[in-house]
């Protein structure tokens, strides 16, 4: 396992290119659940820098925080809740330029403006949620989706 992140700058395809590997790297041979989620939510966090970066865990019928990098966050949503009951509910990647927009949201920081969310299956079954907020409108794009799916799939094998 590596103890450091080689961090690029430039375009968003070529960050991802980077931290991709990287990522596969931490979480490879590691079987705890909990600990992959902390490294990933780290090197996402460290490589793009948005304002909040974790994860969500299904618990008797509602998602509880997990590992996160940022703000305070809520620590239970709902089934069909905000931005991410909603992700887990539909189990499908939303993408919320603009959070104040978006029926429902939960606020969790008034700083948060884009939002993105992917479910996080272990088989058929939805386990939580990838959720990542932005200081910024319309952050995130079918580029984020597609590398973040890549990263979520990785978790589905520990």
């Amino acid at each position: 396992m590596a103890e450091t992140l080689n961090l690029v700058q430039g375009d968003k395809v070529e960050q991802y290119e980077n931290i991709l590997p990287q990522i596969r790297g931490l979480i490879d041979g590691e079987p705890d659940l909990i600990a992959n989620l902390a490294n990933v939510a780290a090197a996402l966090k460290s490589q793009f820098n948005w304002l909040w970066v974790g994860f969500y865990l299904v618990k008797s019928q509602e998602l509880v925080l997990g590992p996160f990098q940022g703000p305070i966050a809520c620590t239970r949503i709902a089934y069909g809740r905000g931005v991410c009951g909603t992700a887990w509910k539909q189990q499908e990647v939303l993408i919320v330029d603009d959070v104040e927009q978006f029926s429902g949201h939960i606020s969790c920081s008034s700083e948060s403006r884009s939002e993105i969310v992917l479910p996080m299956f272990s088989g058929q079954a939805c386990i939580g949620v990838l959720d990542i907020d932005s200081a910024h409108l319309s952050n995130f794009d079918a580029t984020d989706e597609k590398y973040l799916r890549q990263i979520v799939a990785l978790l589905d094998h520990t």
